[in-house]
């Protein structure tokens, strides 16, 4: 019995631990009221760094070219592609004079680094405000820079959007990919709110140039594939700088993968850049996994026992209301509200994943941006 009271004591903390992310962390942006920005029009200069992308330029980039907005440019990056990426460029360059064309040749000291490239976009750059989206994004309307934009002011110089992934109709694996997605939003834009930024997505990301110069650009975590977006933002975002952009009209959406071995290999990149996040971030983000894991683990248990289980299973019932009423809002604000329907079993499904990704990533470092 004394094990038994143990695990019931850890239960009723972990309990709380999970009210608290949901309930009060994640609130800050569920449960909270969009704020009405004024437009201002900044000149904008959206950046796309791309490697083997013709197919999706030709299919995406319209959508960019055809924004309502007075002043942009739109600078192309061509990331030493080996398909004909460079040629799509060059024949919408043709058509549209507000287009720039950044050719990266593979550099000795920074082969196949996307940072590198995306570093040369960003200095030719004409604009002091740059938005950033990836190749396979499509800005859900002509509004896109205008909401974005609008969030800048002489303080936040940061802005960070949401990039949804494209709906799949009967696909398990979309609406997971979708709902990891939906959780991720949920913890960078709640931590935004409370004055805790700690990453953002390249798929829909905005900031100052003078972020860019600060920190020396991507110098301090070059060497690392990936996380030009995360692990930038990780670096340079605060409290005062920071603002989140959560208006329908400025969502992107991307093509999702649609086999579980591509987007286990996706995330397994993801998840090796948070290991370069702050310590006070690792430590929060870490805290909430393990809380997610030991609930599970410990109501399966006591439930199986029989253990005090009026208080167990109103526990159990108390962490999913709070739960489904948090992401319930945020995936209301996001356009994600089919995941909720499935919401425990893709929660387990997930936490298994990062699991075996975190394992995995403990045998073999990823190394690659494409």
């Amino acid at each position: 019995m004394l094990i038994l009271d143990v695990l019931f004591y850890s239960f009723v903390a972990v309990v709380g631990i999970q009210a608290l992310y949901y309930g009060i962390l994640f609130g800050s942006f569920a449960f909270s009221k969009s704020e009405k920005v004024k437009q201002k029009n900044h000149p904008i200069s959206i950046i796309i760094c791309a490697k083997n992308e013709a197919e999706n330029i030709k299919k995406f980039l319209p959508s960019i070219l055809e924004q309502d907005y007075p002043n942009f440019e739109v600078v192309l990056i061509n990331d030493s592609s080996l398909d004909e990426t460079l040629e799509v460029f060059e024949e919408f360059a043709t058509k549209h004079t507000n287009i720039k064309i950044v050719d990266v040749k593979n550099n000795e000291a920074f082969w196949g680094n996307k940072k590198y490239a995306l570093t040369l976009g960003i200095k030719a750059a004409k604009h002091t405000h740059l938005l950033f989206t990836d190749a396979d994004c499509k800005p859900v309307s002509n509004k896109w820079i205008k909401d974005m934009s609008a969030n800048f002011d002489k303080q936040e110089t940061i802005i960070l959007g949401y990039g949804a992934y494209d709906k799949i109709k009967n696909s398990l694996l979309n609406k997971l990919v979708r709902f990891e997605t939906l959780l991720t939003a949920t913890q960078y834009f709640s931590f935004a709110k409370i004055g805790i930024p700690f990453m953002g997505v390249g798929r829909n990301l905005a900031y100052h140039i003078d972020e860019f110069y600060k920190t020396n650009g991507f110098i301090n975590h070059m060497k690392i594939r990936s996380g030009d977006d995360d692990l930038f933002i990780n670096e340079v975002a605060n409290s005062k700088n920071t603002s989140i952009c959560t208006t329908k009209t400025s969502f992107t959406t991307s093509i999702p993968k649609t086999s579980f071995k591509d987007w286990f290999k996706q995330k397994r990149r993801h998840v090796s850049t948070a290991n370069h996040y702050k310590f006070k971030h690792k430590a929060i983000l870490a805290l909430f996994y393990i809380s997610q894991v030991l609930f599970w683990l410990l109501s399966i248990t006591l439930v199986f026992r029989t253990y005090l289980l009026p208080f167990v299973l109103g526990l159990i019932v108390l962490r999913f209301l709070i739960q489904f009423l948090s992401l319930g809002f945020s995936a209301k604000k996001l356009n994600e509200l089919d995941t909720i329907l499935l919401l425990p079993f893709l929660e387990i499904t997930l936490i298994t994943c990062q699991f075996s990704i975190f394992i995995t990533n403990q045998i073999s470092k990823p190394n690659y941006w494409k």
